[in-house]
């Protein structure tokens, strides 16, 4: 029997993994068969033709074969398009990672959210200024194509359409609810309205992008409190290394603020 084999497939590497003194285990998006496990044999090696293309936030085209849950890379080619991000940007980007990682079933395509996924890294590398819009975008995306998003036109309980000038919380357990006096992030339901209509547009992250733009703190808080949930941690590790990496730019500005000369 023929072993299956695909090739030419859009791609990006989520992660690495060691799997021998010269080989990888990549997991990897790809645009028409999902997240999967790939074996780079020998890509470790100073000879590698892979070494430099096998990086995450890199567009690639691949190449695999087999049938088992780990399947073997053949080839892979870098497909051009943009820089790879750097400094914050590449810990946005690996934020982005860690979330596909965390949601998405293996061997479950998504093309549309592959194509969202694309376009956010490209925003990443190229538009430093809309870090934290792209970030919430795909944050809705993703949790929308994955079937973990409420109706966002509707109270979860009662299935009420929202009121536009009434004001709503999203609970992991029971959708939008009325805000309550205590509660710290509110969003008006005229937004949440807005971005139900913005997701199913065909350029959903860059019309959620456009909605986001007047709530981003209330909306960070909340679609965080979402993604804790149905990942099962408490807090991302991307997310936490990029507020040390902050948390230690500031100590050294604080530091040379203070040895200067009076």
């Amino acid at each position: 029997m023929a072993t299956r084999r695909t090739s030419d497939e859009p791609g990006f590497v989520l992660h690495r993994y060691d799997w021998s003194e010269s080989s990888l285990i990549l997991e990897v998006f790809s645009r028409h068969h999902g997240r999967l496990a790939l074996v780079a044999k020998g890509v470790k090696r100073p000879t590698s033709q892979f070494r430099a293309v096998l990086l995450p936030l890199q567009p690639i085209l691949l190449a695999w074969g087999g049938e088992a849950e780990v399947r073997t890379l053949k080839s892979a080619q870098w497909q051009g398009g943009h820089v790879m991000p750097t400094g914050d940007a590449l810990l946005a980007g690996s934020y982005l990672n860690e979330l596909l990682m965390r949601l998405l079933a293996r061997d479950d395509p998504h093309p549309r959210l592959f194509d969202d996924y694309a376009l956010a890294v490209q925003l990443l590398a190229e538009r430093s200024e809309t870090q934290s819009l792209v970030l919430r975008a795909f944050e809705l995306v993703l949790l929308r194509e994955t079937g973990l998003l409420p109706d966002l036109a509707r109270e979860g309980s009662s299935l009420a359409p929202l009121d536009p000038e009434g004001v709503y919380v999203l609970s992991p357990e029971a959708g939008l609810r009325p805000a309550h006096e205590n509660d710290a992030h509110p969003v008006t339901g005229e937004c949440w309205l807005a971005l139900q209509q913005a997701l199913a547009t065909p350029d959903a992250l860059l019309n959620a992008m456009r909605i986001s733009m007047g709530v981003m703190p209330a909306l960070r808080a909340q679609l965080r409190t979402l993604l804790h949930y149905h990942s099962g941690v408490r807090t991302f590790r991307t997310r936490q290394l990029m507020l040390d990496v902050h948390a230690l730019s500031r100590g050294k500005a604080t530091g040379s603020r203070s040895e200067a000369p009076a």
